[in-house]
């Protein structure tokens, strides 16, 4: 299945993060080589807030990932919740529509 890591973030966040970007960098990219985070990037204009992808049989990577994120640990994100997306549409859709649909 794959599920969605939502950051709420402070205000001024693409500043404020300039001091940890390089261990939350590391931390993804472990994730990412772990086979457990598909994409991540902060949303733009404005930047205030985060979605990160992650694949798996349960949301516990995505979880884990926030609960250890240095962007969390240091007060960066003031709210996050991580939500199972269905997938349907796509080369790595993990519930395929039925053919003739």
């Amino acid at each position: 299945m794959h599920y969605l890591l939502f950051y709420e973030v402070v205000d001024d966040y693409a500043e404020k993060r300039t001091p940890f970007r390089k261990d939350h960098i590391a931390h993804a990219k472990a994730a990412f080589a772990r086979g457990e985070l598909v994409l991540a990037g902060a949303l733009a204009k404005p930047v205030d807030g985060t979605v990160l992808l992650f694949k798996g049989d349960s949301p516990a990577a995505a979880e884990a990932f926030a609960n250890a994120d240095p962007y969390v640990t240091n007060g960066l994100v003031t709210m996050w919740r991580v939500r199972e997306w269905t997938t349907v549409i796509g080369n790595d859709a993990q519930v395929p529509l039925p053919p003739g649909l």
